[in-house]
């Protein structure tokens, strides 16, 4: 404006400092919700326990969800309640989770190895009893050709696949090696498969197929291959309990005697019959006893699931040998 001398000066007004609001809280009058007042609570005092339960078990569970690969609580196995088929296993002492839940964030599901448990136990100790011909029971199982389906096959499959989502590697590996097992055998005895038609004569009965020696030994392969694996799987046991390792060095029993019987039954149908007949009653004896190590475990299971105040022993082997992440340390 005229008759007015700009000011161009390069100092900062001084301003006076900001004058502190009086501290009228006490006299404000606090809300009434309970919610309201945590949203307005900078700080909130937790024990040291429920703080672990809702950050720490968390972080946990996130950073081994991914791989899979530590497939054993040290700390779950060290008090004796762990299964030893995966990380969630069974109840955690005091930490507050439940017996067989793994919680994703807010989100928790059942544990599916008693599932798994339950399609083993009805497959195969049926199957162990005809081997073994208990009580007038033969034809190498023949009559339990839906048990394996459904039982052995689709329980198992559908357990290692759930275990597999979870992060559990060894269980999801076992479950689903033997349920596809389960199947294959299954489909072996059903006829429409042709599985043993395929080796009889055009115009012969097509059961004449079963006494062929090509279809005896390639049958008896197969058992000898499902043997190396049930190998692999019991030297991985050595780390997880008792129970385990016998289940699998019974399995390894079961494979091999029924794949030296059928091999028998190749060589000569009618003169290796008797021999192969002791073989695959061998091969039921290691069945039972594979099985009823499976009803052990499961009933260990179940009562973990309903916290029963008695716990059954599997025998904690996870000491025996270190851990590699324990040994990189050393």
């Amino acid at each position: 404006m005229p008759g007015t001398t700009p000011n161009y000066s390069l100092r900062p007004a001084i301003r006076p400092p900001p004058q502190n609001p009086p501290n009228n809280t006490k006299n404000m009058k606090q809300p009434d919700d309970p919610l309201a007042q945590l949203r307005a609570a900078q700080t909130v005092n937790m024990s040291a326990e429920l703080f672990e339960k809702l950050f720490l078990s968390q972080q946990q569970l996130g950073a081994r969800g991914g791989t899979g690969a530590g497939t054993f609580s040290q700390r779950r196995m060290s008090k004796g309640t762990g299964s030893g088929w995966s990380d969630d296993d069974g109840k955690e002492g005091e930490d507050g989770e439940g017996e067989g839940k793994w919680k994703r964030g807010r989100r928790a599901v059942g544990n599916p190895t008693p599932i798994a448990l339950v399609g083993i136990v009805i497959a195969l100790t049926p199957l162990s009893c005809s081997l073994m011909g208990l009580l007038g029971a033969g034809g190498n199982g023949a009559a339990g050709v839906a048990t394996y389906y459904f039982f052995g096959g689709l329980l198992l499959l559908m357990s290692g696949l759930m275990e597999w989502f979870l992060g559990n590697t060894f269980p999801s590996v076992v479950f689903s090696a033997y349920g596809a097992f389960f199947f294959s055998f299954a489909g072996t005895l059903t006829p429409s498969f042709a599985a043993f038609a395929s080796y009889a004569l055009p115009s012969a009965d097509p059961s004449s197929g079963l006494k062929a020696p090509e279809f005896n030994a390639s049958f008896a392969w197969i058992l000898v291959w499902m043997s190396v694996l049930s190998m692999l799987f019991f030297i991985c046991s050595l780390r997880t309990n008792l129970v385990l390792v016998v289940v699998f060095l019974s399995l390894i029993g079961v494979f091999g005697t029924l794949s030296a019987a059928y091999f028998q039954l190749a060589a000569s149908f009618d003169g290796n019959s008797a021999t192969a007949g002791t073989l695959v009653k061998a091969g039921g004896v290691c069945g039972f006893i594979a099985s009823m190590a499976v009803w052990w475990h499961l009933l260990s299971a179940l009562l973990e699931a309903v916290e029963f105040p008695v716990r059954v022993p599997l025998g904690d082997l996870s000491g025996w040998i270190r851990p590699r992440t324990k040994l990189s340390m050393v």
